[in-house]
């Protein structure tokens, strides 16, 4: 199904129900020979890393985190997606900043040792949730190993409209793009263009300025919810192609 939309990566999240972080190095070779046999590359652990409570164990983590920088080597992935914390019901983002970047600091840190960008994805109830917060942590760490991965659909989510209310700021430090759109009257996902994410115009800016990175396909059109999402074929197909009718109708060239 990649090969027929033309797809020659994958942002690598599971594999047999099981969190890539999880799997075994006899699991994570036989994958990489699966992906070597169809001519995919991974462009990003899709990893869980930072998808835990401000005030959980942070040590075990930062064991998590060490195993997605041995994952992203054996698949030779630039990027490690992470997130910034889970806020605690009832208290205030603010309360919790230094925290936050105390662990974000230290995430960066050791990606740097190993070589890897992590790019930080927006997510509802995370501490990064909104774009203010999100470039108070690239902005405070200040790590070329901490970058910006932009999801359209979870800013709609948090009542944000993304290119209005947030590319300007954002874009000096956004390597990479999700490609999933959201309503901002109820929230629901939707294909690229048919909701309020201001897919068009973000695509459409990004061409101007000379972005050439990846645009990760994260439609969860059947189901999604705060560890994961699901479309299935026929739904992932018909969100990729509602995504390439927009580069298509700007006349931009993508692989």
């Amino acid at each position: 199904m990649l090969s027929e939309l033309g797809i020659t990566h994958i942002e690598f999240r599971s594999a047999w129900r099981t969190n890539v972080l999880d799997l075994d190095d006899d699991q994570l070779n036989a994958a990489a020979r699966i992906l070597r046999r169809y001519g995919i590359a991974v462009s990003a652990v899709g990893s869980p890393i930072g998808k835990i409570g401000v005030g959980d164990d942070f040590d075990a983590h930062v064991v998590r985190h060490e195993r997605a920088l041995q994952v992203a080597d054996v698949f030779g992935a630039p990027y490690i997606r992470v997130f910034s914390f889970f806020i605690p019901e009832g208290s205030q983002p603010g309360d919790h900043r230094d925290e936050v970047m105390r662990r974000m600091s230290t995430l960066a840190e050791l990606a740097k040792r190993h070589g890897v960008i992590l790019v930080h994805e927006n997510e509802k109830e995370i501490y990064g949730d909104v774009p203010s917060r999100c470039l108070d942590i690239v902005t405070s760490v200040g790590s070329d190993h901490l970058r910006l991965a932009w999801d359209a659909a979870n800013f709609v989510q948090c009542g944000v409209r993304p290119f209005t209310e947030g590319y300007a700021e954002l874009r000096p430090y956004v390597d990479y793009i999700q490609i999933k759109d959201a309503r901002l009257a109820d929230g629901v996902v939707v294909p690229a263009g048919d909701g309020d994410g201001q897919v068009p115009e973000t695509i459409a800016a990004l061409r101007a300025d000379g972005f050439d990175g990846f645009f990760s396909m994260e439609p969860h059109l059947k189901a999604g919810e705060r560890y994961g999402g699901f479309s299935g074929p026929e739904l992932f197909t018909k969100a990729t192609r509602a995504f390439t009718a927009i580069l298509d109708a700007q006349g931009i060239t993508y692989r």
